[in-house]
This record gives structure tokens, C-alpha cells and sequence, in this order.
């Protein structure tokens, strides 16, 4: 596993935070040392695969990166004529993910899409997974993602969605940030890496309130929703259709 130094020298002028080339390469080691409880993130995403899989249906990586929550599902899938999809906008992202799935043997077919999740169709899905991806699409377009998931999603049909989010206590929310800061300190990373990388994401990544989370799933459609897991300030939940 490359290790993530890509914010390690002082840079001149911090760019935008891309999924480019450069962060697929150590995109394993960066999400392992910035994510807190991420490996139980996906390793849930299996075990929930397994309790709402369902025969005759499609399941959705939305946002798939290298492919761990679609490795995740697949592992743990065996409903038959199963079939899963997983889709990025980063074309070093899905070609890494396609060698990635290539090294693990599985009868369950996966399709890797390059695509921008808005423009994906969701169709007789039995699980929808949304894995730190909705807080990097504009703030605008997040509800409509949602009600076509919804939409999608075959009767008892859970969607899955993981995000950083902000706290709407201004002391709680730096106190969370701070706990985060010193993981990503106790995993390595240098104040300077911590603030270049703040700088990257400022543009791009733009969380919400655990609030809007749950009023966006709400006027979705989805009645049954809960957080199941929060480490710091990330935080994954679950609805049910």
C-alpha cells in the first residue's frame, strides 16, 4: 500500500482536492488514516448485504472509488440474479477499481461505470450504497440523487449513506474536529499535511448537519431511518424503503 504524502512538502498554492491519478494511488492508506471507523463501515456494508439482499435485483456502489463497498456486497451476496453497479466520475479511480474486482474471484457480475452519479439511472435496486460521496456534489443537487434512489428501490430496499457532517453547536463542532485532527496526528500525518489538506477540500467537500441529513432522507420518501455508527465527525446511516 502507497502511502499518502501527496500534502506532505509545502506547496506554493493548494489546489482543489481531486480524485485524480495521484490520489487513487494511495487512496487505500489515505482513507485508512483520515476516516475513523472505516474499515467498520465497510465491513457492515457486507453484513448488510447479506440481511437485505434480495434475488432478481441490482445494487448500487455510488461513488465506488477503488471498489471496497462493491468488494464488500459482493462478498456477501449469493441472492440469484444479483447483479451490482459501481460508478465514478474518476477514470483513474475505475480503472484501478476494475483491477482491483479483477483479483477477486466472485459469480456475482459487477459493472464499473464512468459517470457522474446524477446522471445514474436507479433501477429495481435492493441496496444503494453512498460512501462518502453525496458531501462532494453540490449542496443543490444532493435531494434529487435521494428521491431517485428512492424511487429506485424495490419495497424494504435499503440505501446506505456515510458522510462527514457538522456539528450545529459551534463548540461541539470544534471539539469534533479537533478529536479528528489529532487521529489523523496519532496516524502520521504532519500539521502541515493536516492544513494543505484542509485548504484541498475547502472547495470541494461541503458536509451537512446530521439535521439535513435526516430531513433530506425524509422528504425522500424513506419513513425508517437511523444513524448507526458516528466516530469524531463522520457518521453512517441507513434507510429502509
Amino acid at each position: 500500500m502507497q502511502k499518502d504524502d501527496i500534502f506532505a512538502e509545502p506547496l506554493a498554492q493548494v489546489p482543489d482536492f481531486s480524485f485524480d491519478a495521484q490520489v487513487a494511488d494511495v487512496f487505500p492508506d489515505m482513507i485508512q488514516r483520515s476516516v475513523p471507523g472505516y474499515q467498520t463501515i465497510i465491513q457492515t456494508i457486507g453484513k448488510l448485504s447479506s440481511r437485505f439482499q434480495q434475488a432478481d435485483s441490482n445494487y448500487y456502489d455510488l461513488g465506488c472509488s477503488l471498489g471496497a463497498a462493491t468488494l464488500a456486497m459482493r462478498r456477501n451476496i449469493d441472492a440469484v440474479n444479483s447483479n451490482i453497479i459501481a460508478v465514478d466520475n474518476s477514470s483513474a479511480m475505475v480503472e484501478r477499481c476494475e483491477r482491483h474486482l479483477q483479483a477477486f474471484r466472485s459469480e456475482v457480475p459487477v459493472q464499473v461505470k464512468l459517470a457522474d452519479i446524477r446522471e445514474q439511472s436507479i433501477e429495481n435496486a435492493a441496496i444503494v450504497v453512498i460512501n462518502f460521496t453525496l458531501q462532494f456534489l453540490p449542496k443543490a443537487d444532493r435531494s434529487a440523487l435521494l428521491q431517485r434512489v428512492y424511487q429506485g428501490l424495490k419495497p424494504g430496499g435499503l440505501l446506505l449513506l456515510s458522510e462527514k457532517f457538522v456539528s450545529a453547536d459551534s463548540t461541539a463542532n470544534d471539539l469534533l474536529v479537533e478529536l479528528h485532527y489529532d487521529f489523523k496526528r496519532a496516524n502520521g500525518y504532519s500539521e502541515l499535511e493536516i492544513s494543505q489538506k484542509r485548504s484541498a477540500l475547502e472547495n470541494v467537500m461541503k458536509p451537512d448537519t446530521l439535521a439535513e441529513h435526516q430531513q433530506r432522507l425524509t422528504a425522500a420518501g424513506f419513513s425508517s431511518q437511523t444513524l448507526w455508527f458516528q466516530c469524531f465527525n463522520f457518521c453512517s446511516m441507513v434507510a429502509i424503503k
